[in-house]
C-alpha cells in the first residue's frame, strides 16, 4: 500500500476505483486496520462509481505509531471518567480527524463522502463539524455521540473487549483472542463462517498487529468529551446506520447520535452486532452508495 504525510503522521492507504469519480473515505474503528473494510464490501462501493479509499488510522496497521499510554493510564482513564474529571490521552479524536483530512490533501480530494464505523464513526463526526467544507456526506455506522450514559455495552461485551491481549508475536493466540471477541460481539442474526472468520482475522494480525497502538486509540475515545452539542452544527447529510443487537454499542446510541445531528437519518437494522457481516455487504453498499449519490 501507498503512504503519505498527514498531518505529520505516515498514513498508509489503499484507493480503489476510478481516480476521477466521486470519492468516499472509509474510517475504521478501534484497533482495525483498513483491510477490515473487506474487499469485496469495498470493490462493490466501487462498482457503482465511486473512488473508494482506505486508511490505517494512526497507531494501527502500517501507519505510524505514537507513544505513551499503557495499562496503567487506562486504569487512571476509566477512574477519571467515572469521577468526571479530565482524561489524559497521548492525542485525541480530534487529532484523528485531522489526519483523515491531512490525507485527503494528500491526495488532493477537495470533497468527500466519509463513512465511518465504531471509533471510526466518531472520527467521521469530528471531521464533519472541524471541516465542514470538506465533507459532501456523513456515514456513521455502529457509533456514538459521546454520550457515555447511553454508550454502555453489556457486561460480556465490555470483558471481552477489555480482557488483556496475547504477545503480539503469539500469532495462534491472537487470532484465538480475535475470534473470541468477535463471537461475543458479531451480529446473532448473521453469524459468521468460522474459517472465513478466522482467515481474515489471521490475515490481519500477520499484516500488523499492536496492542499498545490500540490501547493509545481506546484512551483517545475515553478523552473524548460528549459530542452532542457539536454535532448539532454538522450541516452535511448524514446517515446514521446501527445493528439492533449490537452488545458493544447499543442501538439507543445510534438513535441519540441521528437525534443530535439535524435532518439526520437512522437506519436499524435487525440482527446486526458490532461487525460487518457478509449477508449485509449489500444492504450497507445500497444504503452508503444511494445516501451519497443523493447528498450529490
Amino acid at each position: 500500500m501507498p503512504a503519505a504525510d498527514a498531518n505529520g503522521v505516515r498514513i498508509d492507504y489503499e484507493s480503489l476505483g476510478d481516480p476521477q469519480a466521486p470519492a468516499i473515505v472509509l474510517i475504521m474503528g478501534l484497533g482495525m486496520q483498513s483491510i477490515a473494510w473487506p474487499d469485496p464490501f469495498c470493490a462493490a462501493l466501487a462498482s457503482e462509481g465511486f473512488r473508494v479509499v482506505r486508511f490505517d488510522n494512526r497507531d494501527s496497521g502500517l501507519s505510524s505509531r505514537m507513544s505513551g499510554g499503557g495499562s496503567a493510564a487506562l486504569m487512571m482513564a476509566l477512574a477519571a471518567k467515572w469521577l468526571r474529571l479530565p482524561v489524559r490521552a497521548p492525542y485525541s479524536l480530534d487529532d484523528m480527524a485531522d489526519d483523515t483530512v491531512g490525507l485527503m490533501d494528500a491526495l488532493h480530494l477537495a470533497r468527500a463522502h466519509v463513512v465511518g464505523a465504531s471509533m471510526g464513526g466518531m472520527i467521521a463526526q469530528l471531521v464533519a463539524i472541524r471541516h465542514p467544507s470538506r465533507v459532501a456526506s456523513l456515514t456513521s455506522i455502529m457509533s456514538s455521540s459521546g454520550n457515555a450514559a447511553l454508550a454502555k455495552p453489556t457486561a460480556a461485551a465490555r470483558k471481552a473487549l477489555l480482557r488483556p491481549a496475547p504477545r503480539p508475536g503469539d500469532v495462534e493466540a491472537v487470532v484465538e483472542h480475535l475470534v473470541s471477541l468477535f463471537g461475543v460481539i458479531g451480529s446473532p442474526g448473521f453469524p459468521a463462517d468460522p474459517a472465513a472468520l478466522r482467515s481474515h482475522i489471521e490475515r490481519g494480525v500477520r499484516r500488523a498487529y499492536d496492542p499498545a497502538g490500540t490501547l493509545r486509540q481506546l484512551l483517545a475515545i475515553i478523552a473524548a468529551p460528549d459530542r452532542r452539542a457539536r454535532l448539532k452544527r454538522i450541516s452535511a447529510p448524514t446517515l446514521v446506520i446501527h445493528g439492533v443487537d449490537d452488545p458493544l454499542v447499543p442501538l439507543e446510541a445510534g438513535r441519540d447520535t441521528a437525534r443530535s445531528i439535524p435532518g439526520a437519518r437512522l437506519m436499524a437494522i435487525e440482527g446486526m452486532g458490532h461487525d460487518l457481516p457478509p449477508a449485509l455487504w449489500p444492504v450497507l453498499v445500497e444504503a452508503i452508495a444511494a445516501h451519497c449519490r443523493a447528498a450529490g
